[in-house]
Order: structure tokens, then sequence, then C-alpha cells
């Protein structure tokens, strides 16, 4: 890193660490959103990070934005601080690119001040990953659009003010490719026309996950990003710095785990001396260290290649892949290092383990990233 880099990674660090592990395992328990601590981010300004100065953000890239969110879920604040702030760091990346200047001054600001919440609304259920099967309906009318359908594991749409939408505006059997028809809104969230159910779930209790119903809401025009029809191209913007920040969080989040567990170790004393004297221990341990800083190499040559406008697709899902897969592999051999305090809460690595599910699992699954990487490194012919 560049002293410049570091010094964010210092800085997020001394700021999370006004949030103590006992903070992160009420919010577990309690299930409430994290206010004052989506509060603090917001107002030290690292919630704009990678936006442009003209919009109220720093300017910088997502190296950084990387280099942010790794410190936030390796301070111990894990998936669920991550989660409450990772949508306004990269979710905006659609207005930036494709949206007018006067919506980049009305829509940013802001979400980045923290006076806003957003959410990002695309998955639909029995879709899935075919994107281009959605199923929402958005339709022109006098002024603008009038949607109907459903949407499945929106995160923070509970609390949200506004909300990404992807939604279908020319019927699929209407379009000469599946890829076109669908367009892209930033809207108000009218409670009156949407209904929200939060989705009991494993973990990350105190950021919630919804499914949507919505019922003839009203978009204005001027809430639509970019031309009517060129959404799936548009939404396609934010893919790859998504996963280099999922795999950023997730060798955070791994790197905490082993710190604990070291730490554990050091101090648990059986047959006399402590048990990180044992080559069991210390083997596993060292092994999963390796492999977190081995992922973290590929996740930042994915955002360094996304910063300089370089075809990073690869890098940015090999990253995610391995950092990932070197998550999981790290919270659990952590949970084991400790024995049966690794499963009590108040050690907080049940709480990691839970959480590392969610880069492993999310957006996308790890055998979808294989079969990419078979089809884009290897060349090999498509399984699906």
């Amino acid at each position: 890193m560049t002293d410049d880099q570091q010094t964010i990674r210092d800085a997020v660090l001394a700021l999370c660490a006004q949030f103590s592990d006992d903070y992160w395992l009420e919010r577990d328990n309690d299930g409430e959103f994290p206010v004052e601590f989506h509060q603090a981010m917001a107002q030290a300004g690292w919630l704009g990070i990678a936006m442009p100065e003209g919009c109220g953000g720093s300017g910088l890239g997502i190296t950084e934005a990387a280099i942010m969110m790794q410190a936030v879920a390796e301070s111990g604040g894990g998936m669920t601080a991550a989660s409450s702030i990772h949508g306004p760091v990269f979710s905006m990346e659609p207005i930036i690119a494709f949206g007018t200047q006067e919506q980049q001054q009305r829509m940013i600001p802001p979400i980045l001040s923290g006076a806003q919440k957003m959410c990002f609304a695309v998955t639909e259920p029995n879709v899935g990953l075919d994107t281009t099967k959605l199923k929402t309906r958005a339709e022109r009318g006098d002024g603008g659009y009038r949607v109907n359908g459903e949407k499945i594991w929106i995160t923070n749409a509970h609390v949200a003010d506004k909300m990404m939408l992807l939604a279908r505006t020319t019927p699929l059997d209407q379009v000469k490719r599946k890829t076109e028809g669908l367009s892209l809104f930033y809207t108000s969230i009218d409670r009156s026309k949407i209904e929200h159910r939060l989705i009991p779930k494993m973990g990350r209790h105190a950021v919630g996950s919804n499914m949507l119903f919505i019922n003839d809401l009203f978009i204005p025009e001027e809430d639509r990003i970019g031309n009517e029809g060129d959404g799936f191209k548009i939404i396609l913007q934010g893919l790859n710095p998504e996963r280099i920040l999922l795999g950023a969080e997730a060798v955070g989040l791994g790197r905490v785990a082993i710190k604990r567990a070291a730490q554990y170790a050091r101090e648990r004393i059986v047959f006399d001396r402590p048990i990180g004297m044992n080559q069991g221990i210390q083997h596993p341990l060292a092994k999963c260290w390796a492999q977190l800083e081995a992922a973290n190499l590929m996740v930042l040559k994915g955002a360094t290649m996304f910063d300089k406008g370089e075809d990073c697709g690869v890098e940015a899902n090999a990253g995610k892949y391995l950092a990932a897969e070197a998550g999981f592999e790290a919270c659990h051999t952590a949970m084991l290092s400790m024995g049966g305090m690794g499963y009590a809460k108040e050690y907080h690595v049940e709480r990691y383990l839970r959480e590392v599910l969610i880069p492993r699992t999310a957006p996308v699954s790890p055998h979808m990233i294989l079969n990419f990487l078979a089809e884009k490194v290897l060349e090999l012919p498509k399984s699906y």
C-alpha cells in the first residue's frame, strides 16, 4: 500500500475501534440496524470514498474502497458493519456513469452524508442470476412509470429511503436480445405502495434482508438512470466493484477470526502449557493466514485494474472466490482452534463463521464463478 492507503486503513480502524465487540454482539442479538456506526462513517466522509468530489465524495478509487471495507470487517464488525455501508460505496456508480448532472447532484450527496439510506433491488423470486428473466414490470404512463412486481434478498430495504430498481420496461417477447428492455431507476420508497417482509436468516441479523411486494408504484421519468431499455448494460458496471469489495470484506473477516484464535491459543493453558505450542493448532492457523494474504493480492489486483479502466472481470471474480473460500476456512479453523468456546457467542468467532457465509454465497455462488473462469480463461464450452 501507498502511504495514503495505509493512512486510510489506520484511520478507518481507529474509527471502528469506537464500536466494541459488545456493540456488535448486541446488534446481532437485537437485530437493530447499527445507526450509530452508519452515521459515524457518513460524518467522517467514508461513504463517499469512491465517489467524485463534485458529488460530495473523496474522488478515490475502488482500491481505496476495498482497503476501507476490509478494515471495517477486520475491526470485528464483520459483515454486519460492512453491509450497513456497503451499498453507498459502490451502488451509486451507475448514476456517476450514466446519470445526468442534475441526477448526480440530487441523488448522491444525501446518501454520502447519511441523511438518506438506499437499497439495491434487482434479485427476484424464481429468477436468481438469470437477470434477463426479471418479471417486475415498469409500464410507461403520463410523466413516468407504474411499477408492479416482487423482489427478494434486498438488503436494508426496511430502513431505506431510496431504492435502485431494475425492472422490465419492454416485455421479453418483444425485444431482439434478451438483455434489452430492462431499465434502471433510482427513486423514493413509497411505503404505501411497497410492502417489505424481513427474511429470518442465519446471520447478519442487524442488516435485514427483505422481500418486497411492489403494487402500482409511480416512478417519475426523471428518476430513470440512462436510456430506457439500457438497464442491463448499466447494471453490469457495478458487478466487478461489488465482487472486489466482498472479497476484501471476506479477507478482513478471516483476519480477525485468525487474530482472535491466535490470542486464545496463546492464553489458553491445557496440560500446563499454552495450546498454541501444539502444531495441531499452529499449522491450520498459519495455513489460513497464508491463504488469506494470497487471496488479498488477487482482490487488490482486480481493484487496481478496475481503477485503471482495464477489463478486470476474471480478476474480480477470482479474487472474490479465493477470498470467500479462504475467509470461510479461516473462520471455521478459528472456531475449531478454540474448542467449545469457539461456539460461544461471547468470543464472537461463531458470529464471524455465520457471517462469512454471505460472501461465500452472494452475490454469485462459487460454482458460477468457476463456470465463468472455465469459460473465460480456459475457453471451455458453457456448462449451462
